[in-house]
């Protein structure tokens, strides 16, 4: 603390604190540390995050940003939440980012939280920061707000310790009500974006995992639980006359939604749901996403004007049925796989789904299953996959603990780059392993979709703890000495990254 005055004199310290390190004197730089950051819209952490392709999904963004903007001519009881829904696949995420952006450049962007389960932030995944980070973004959006929400931090220092409701009210809403009653109250305005909150994980507030905890048998807290309390807190600061934001929620119809969507179920008026999977018929956009990218894969290649054949093209559209993203895999699988040239890849996916009538899940499927089977051992890629969904750190981390000989992970996943962003060579150090679309989890997760490559999670635990076993048993008898020979730090980093829990079937 010395160097924080040298020298000084006739100090008056007021509010002063220590934060890992950093000197918070501000309660908005207080504010700022408890964020999730990489869940706001334009955050490095989503600089490759899905946009829709120009001049597509226009219809959809200009739907969406006339109900922002126009308020649909509501006056009397304004509807301010609007559910944007669709399968897995359907673009919800391009369009909440782009919709974004748009709105942003217009100057109708209050705030945005895109959740995202893969994520490495735990704030993305959980609810903890939801209603923080949002107050962050209304304090940098209008000067009158930064102004009320700093005072309410000051007021209520255990603020970040309180539930959802409480920081809302305390947050958001006092902040509001405070600016509404000023003679010269400012026009706020604006559109609030939250995407992937059906991905949203349950936060737990007690310890399940040991024998010992009293609160054993109570049940944890499930995800659909967290899910509705944002979408509760959400309605309530909606219903606040003071409250003058349009909230979108984007989301996979699961059931949570549903219900609290159910004008049945629920009295507060919501705006007319979207569903870009019936409202939208994406073809025409599939089609032009799809145009747009042969066009490149034709010049990197040097193929002919008509390749593909109209046909083929209309193949694909067709089996797209909506969704963008088998249409990304599919580009993705012609322009990235080492197996063959981008023709042969393309007859190799034609005549898979040529004689078959399917529904709209079964294409993006089989396209998986075909994109799977390019590894030499299909099954024990998909435990990798799991093992890198769950371990979720670096590449080279997670190489040294699951490969049983150099090489491995290349043998297993060089087939599978239209599925896996595999980071290259120089770079495993530092960068981890991603996947492009959640919901080739999804389909790894149901047998009824993935088959033979559907791997329980017995199962999962197993191999992680037998590749655990392996790996300390390499250290041990081949390569103590080099282990040894690193710099202690690096030591203890590789072992507290290896101390998983036992198996299931010990505990």
């Amino acid at each position: 603390m010395a160097q924080f005055f040298d020298r000084a004199q006739d100090i008056h310290i007021d509010k002063f604190q220590v934060i890992d390190g950093h000197t918070i004197g501000n309660p908005l730089e207080k504010l700022e540390t408890r964020i999730a950051a990489g869940a706001i819209h334009d955050s490095a952490e989503r600089c490759d995050a899905p946009k829709c392709h120009p001049e597509t999904r226009v219809a959809v963004q200009d739907d969406l940003y006339s109900w922002i903007v126009d308020d649909d001519g509501e006056v009397e009881q304004p509807k301010k939440i609007k559910w944007v829904t669709g399968p897995a696949g359907t673009g919800k995420t391009a369009v909440m980012g782009s919709l974004s952006e748009r709105c942003k450049v217009g100057g109708f962007l209050a705030a945005t939280f895109f959740f995202a389960s893969w994520s490495a932030s735990v704030g993305r995944r959980r609810k903890t920061a939801f209603v923080i980070t949002i107050a962050h973004q209304l304090a940098r959006y209008h000067p009158a707000l930064r102004e009320e929400i700093s005072k309410a931090i000051e007021a209520n220092s255990d603020i970040f310790d309180k539930n959802l409701c409480t920081q809302m009210e305390l947050l958001v809403l006092g902040p509001l009500r405070e600016i509404a009653r000023r003679l010269d109250r400012p026009g706020v305005r604006g559109a609030i974006i939250i995407d992937g909150v059906d991905e949203c994980e349950a936060e737990q507030y007690h310890d399940t995992t040991t024998a010992e905890s009293k609160y054993k048998s109570r049940p944890a807290r499930t995800k659909d639980q967290d899910q509705l309390e944002i979408l509760e807190v959400l309605r309530t600061a909606s219903s606040d006359p003071s409250f003058p934001f349009r909230i979108l929620i984007a989301s996979r119809p699961e059931r949570v939604f549903r219900e609290f969507f159910d004008p049945e179920n629920n009295p507060t008026p919501f705006a007319e749901k979207l569903d870009l999977h019936e409202d939208y018929n994406a073809d025409t956009d599939i089609a032009l996403f799809l145009e747009a990218q042969f066009s490149i894969i034709r010049r990197r290649y040097s193929l002919p004007p008509s390749w593909p054949s109209p046909e083929a093209f209309q193949t694909l559209v067709r089996n797209a049925s909506g969704q963008f993203i088998y249409a990304a895999t599919v580009i993705r699988f012609l322009a990235e796989s080492p197996q063959a040239p981008p023709d042969d890849q393309l007859q190799s996916i034609l005549a898979m789904l040529s004689t078959t009538t399917m529904k709209p899940f079964e294409t993006l499927d089989l396209l998986y299953s075909h994109i799977m089977g390019s590894s030499p051992e299909p099954a024990l890629a998909a435990k990798w996959i799991w093992g890198i969904n769950t371990l979720n750190d670096r590449a080279y981390h997670l190489n040294l603990l699951l490969e049983t000989k150099p090489g491995e992970a290349e043998h297993l996943l060089g087939g599978l780059h239209s599925l896996i962003r595999i980071p290259p060579p120089n770079e495993r150090a530092t960068t981890k392993y991603d996947f492009y679309h959640k919901s080739l989890l999804d389909f790894l997760q149901d047998p009824n979709r993935c088959g033979k490559l559907h791997t329980q999670d017995r199962e999962i635990f197993e191999f992680l703890w037998n590749r655990f076993n392996q790996a300390c048993s390499i250290f041990i008898s081949g390569k103590l000495p080099q282990f040894l020979g690193l710099p202690p730090k690096r030591r203890e980093y590789i072992f507290e990254r290896r101390t998983l829990p036992g198996p299931p079937y010990n505990s």
